[in-house]
């Protein structure tokens, strides 16, 4: 049987960039994903905000046009409030291509990636599969999404509150629309949550996110209903893709590690309860990540899981899950109006403005640790 330091279950973003780090640190690691190709399965928009485009080294290639203006729409759809701002604040990606860098920079680090292979359980070091052999692993890394199934065999913390998404992605005609990000705040379509179209010049993205148990007439229903006269839409210019999927807006968890493994990524709810970012937050979580897990692989000292600590990064975004509460209260459409209407104001679009132009990050880890340099992995 093979023996490996590290297993990372879940080939996305949380789990190829803390392999990567990993390798560097001369662990054996091995990744697996169900999914057979990175292309496939694709559930989250891709959009990137300028904080992580600041402090992360992301391949430009794959971002699209900058993105300055964000449009905020009441349920009647008009007058929207517009936010302007001198920097590009959102970059979208094409995130197959950025899963397929990543697994190429985890790959050359010395991490193993295997596709097409499903984890089944993990049992005293032991992990098995379908589609391949078992392994045994004296770590196992969960990113394998909102709903782990590595999370409950380890006996950790899982995700209890869920928005659900869905959403159209198109090429658009180059030239023919301005970027922009537009952002309806409709019940009816999306409770809880907004109806979004962010156009990069390239392609459109036109989604919808809310509590299922709101969703009277389904996610499909209301994203095709929506679409049909978003705001801010462009014609498509070739083939249109679905996506969609469960975003876990609870918050961190707070019981992230164990001596047999920890969470990283939708599987740790390191997503921003209120804007239901997951990306930014992937990243930074990755990091202390790999840093707390190779240090304990190399000590052996349980006292370094406690530096993941889920209790200490949920006390920083207190605010965050407040206002998620709020949003959760919106439920017809006049509240909605008055939303918005509260945010005509100075004080209203100064609040709006920082939230989708801060320069705060979720959650707050600390400063980035420095790259490590690259030797051979151990084999």
């Amino acid at each position: 049987m093979q023996t490996v330091d590290v297993l990372v279950v879940g080939a996305g973003l949380a789990g190829l960039h803390t392999a990567r780090l990993l390798a560097r640190q001369r662990l054996k690691v091995m990744v697996v994903d169900r999914r057979r190709s990175l292309s496939t399965g694709i559930r989250t928009t891709g959009i990137f905000v300028r904080r992580t485009l600041d402090d992360f080294d992301l391949p430009d290639h794959l971002l699209g046009p900058g993105v300055r203006d964000v449009l905020l729409y009441p349920p009647s759809r008009r007058a929207p409030i517009r936010l302007a701002s001198d920097r590009d604040e959102y970059r979208v990606a094409d995130m197959a291509a950025v899963y397929e860098h990543a697994r190429r920079a985890a790959e050359s680090a010395g991490a193993r990636v295997l596709l097409g292979v499903r984890y089944v359980d993990a049992s005293m070091g032991v992990v098995r599969f379908a589609g391949a052999g078992p392994v045994t692993a004296r770590f196992v890394v969960g990113a394998d999404g909102a709903r782990s199934r590595v999370a409950r065999d380890l006996g950790l913390d899982v995700n209890r509150r869920f928005l659900v998404g869905a959403e159209l992605v198109h090429p658009i005609a180059s030239g023919t629309t301005t970027p922009a990000f537009h952002c309806v705040l409709d019940p009816r379509v999306a409770p809880g949550y907004l109806g979004w179209v962010i156009d990069d010049g390239r392609h459109a993205h036109v989604g919808v996110a809310g509590y299922p148990e709101a969703m009277r007439t389904g996610i499909r229903h209301l994203l095709d209903a929506f679409a049909a006269d978003a705001p801010g839409r462009a014609a498509p210019a070739g083939q249109v893709e679905r996506r969609g999927g469960p975003i876990p807006v609870g918050g961190v968890l707070r019981r992230l590690a164990c001596p047999a493994g920890l969470l990283v990524g939708d599987a740790a709810g390191a997503v921003s309860p209120l804007t239901a970012g997951g990306l930014d937050p992937c990243l930074r979580m990755s990091e202390l990540a790999a840093a707390v897990a190779a240090g304990y692989l190399r000590t052996g000292d349980r006292r370094v899981l406690s530096r993941y600590d889920g209790d200490a990064l949920r006390r920083r975004f207190r605010g965050r899950l407040l206002l998620r509460r709020v949003f959760a209260g919106i439920r017809s459409p006049a509240a909605a109006e008055a939303a918005v209407t509260v945010l005509r104001g100075r004080a209203g679009r100064a609040l709006a403005a920082r939230i989708l132009f801060g320069d705060g990050s979720f959650p707050d880890v600390g400063p980035r640790p420095a790259d490590p340099p690259i030797d051979r992995p151990c084999r």
